[in-house]
């Protein structure tokens, strides 16, 4: 027991459980710490002979001194035979599907939904659920009462998704901004994913027992599957060097053939910052890419263009726009424009991505070696040592970069598959052989 200060509560560490401290000058009130490090403030009490705990809020909503003045009006009321308790859990039982969606938002918004690897959700994310929890989650849903929400509700709702119920055009923030809501199948997917989520986090807070998502029957995920035939990509090359020099599209173009070139996503490349750019090491060390902080060997064709291009522009980032010191906008409508009217109309990054990961597939390598270029989840085995890259990895990069970088420009190849070619493999190992052979004297 110690009191509860401000500086005590902010120096006390978090442990692989939820641990409770209690208050040395006030009785029954105590602050709570989860494994996450998030702590709140709570009184815990009898009544009719059942212990209750009681949250009062969370630290810096609440402050040490603010918490304990509640927490004596509250065991003011208990004395006098209250359950306040009681009375919140009635009340939150009560509440609107709408009104645990604003309180779910709120919380992450504030960091306090944590997403993948325990960490706080990244903004986009945060933008991508916001939007459809308010497009989709409450104009179905958001009349009806949470306690009242069964699974046919959520099969029901699930339907009406897949069906286009929610379409409509909206209109956005931006000037003359709008968004066209159409539903459909991937979206009623990852809206029900996301719901879950949310009872999850009801389930947390003590509103509801069980997750009326659990054990709905969802359709599958369609698997995007489009990649680039060798064609494709030559087509690609003579589109890219048609706008290379092109004042609004060369940027983009420049872009686009990096990640033809890495497997990036095209977030990680647009935002891409030289401080992140490691030439001597071959590889980029993404701060903050989609898995976390991620490193990703480069071939040698990736390197030289980015030794060219730190000769010729300045700033933060590798690929600046426009006034201040910041990243190129406007991409996505490039390459919608720059693609459509050609045969690589339907062509997206992700496309490219996908694309190179299939070609680093045809050459042989292996699954984990294609998850560590591209960045994938499954490549978290190579996390650990990935950021001391070794042969095997830089060897890789340089293939699959090299074999893309040859297709843009528009060479043709008899095969595709070099890791089980005899010939290939021995003129590899007598090349090093003739590398380490000590000269002779004459």
């Amino acid at each position: 027991m110690s009191k509860l200060t401000k500086r005590f509560v902010e120096s006390v560490a978090p442990k692989s459980k939820g641990h409770v401290i209690w208050d040395d000058e006030l009785p029954c009130f105590g602050l709570r710490v989860y494994p996450s490090g998030k702590r709140s403030y709570l009184v815990q009490y009898r009544a009719k002979g059942r212990s209750r705990r009681y949250t009062i809020g969370l630290h810096g909503v609440w402050t040490p001194e603010t918490a304990r003045r509640e927490a004596k009006a509250l065991l003011g009321q208990i004395a006098q035979g209250e359950d306040p308790a009681a009375e919140r859990e009635e009340e939150r039982r009560a509440a609107t599907v709408r009104e645990l969606c604003e309180q779910y938002i709120a919380d992450m918004e504030a960091g306090l939904v944590l997403g993948k690897g325990g960490r706080p959700k990244k903004a986009t994310t945060v933008a991508t659920d916001v939007g459809r929890i308010r497009r989709h989650i409450i104009p179905l849903l958001g009349t009806r009462r949470i306690k009242d929400i069964t699974k046919p509700d959520m099969n029901n709702l699930m339907k009406d998704i897949i069906a286009g119920k929610t379409r409509v055009v909206m209109k956005t923030e931006k000037l003359r901004g709008k968004a066209i809501v159409r539903g459909g199948r991937g979206t009623a997917i990852r809206t029900m994913g996301l719901l879950g989520g949310i009872f999850t986090y009801a389930i947390e807070a003590g509103i509801i027992d069980q997750n009326p998502t659990h054990g709905l029957k969802k359709p599958r995920y369609k698997v995007r599957d489009r990649r680039l035939s060798e064609a494709e990509y030559r087509t690609l090359g003579r589109l890219l060097k048609d706008v290379q020099y092109d004042n609004h599209y060369g940027i983009h173009a420049e872009i686009l053939r990096l990640i033809a070139l890495t497997g990036c996503r095209r977030g990680e490349i647009i935002s891409l910052r030289w401080s992140e750019v490691d030439i001597e090491g071959s590889c980029l060390r993404l701060k903050d890419s989609k898995e976390g902080a991620s490193v990703r060997p480069v071939g040698l064709p990736v390197v030289d263009y980015l030794e060219a291009a730190r000769l010729k522009r300045d700033g933060t980032y590798v690929f600046p726009g426009q006034g201040d010191d910041n990243a190129v906008g406007n991409f996505p409508q490039s390459w919608k424009k720059l693609f459509s009217e050609t045969p690589l109309w339907d062509v997206t990054p992700h496309v490219l991505r996908h694309s190179f990961a299939s070609i680093a597939n045809d050459l042989g390598f292996t699954e984990i070696t294609i998850a560590a270029l591209i960045g994938h989840a499954k490549g978290s085995v190579t996390s650990k040592y990935v950021h001391t890259l070794d042969s095997t990895l830089i060897m890789a990069a340089d293939t699959v970069s090299g074999y893309v970088k040859a297709l843009l420009e528009g060479v043709e190849f008899r095969r595709n598959t070099y890791t089980l070619d005899r010939q290939t493999r021995r003129s590899a190992i007598n090349d090093m052989l003739i590398e380490a052979k000590p000269q002779t004297l004459s």
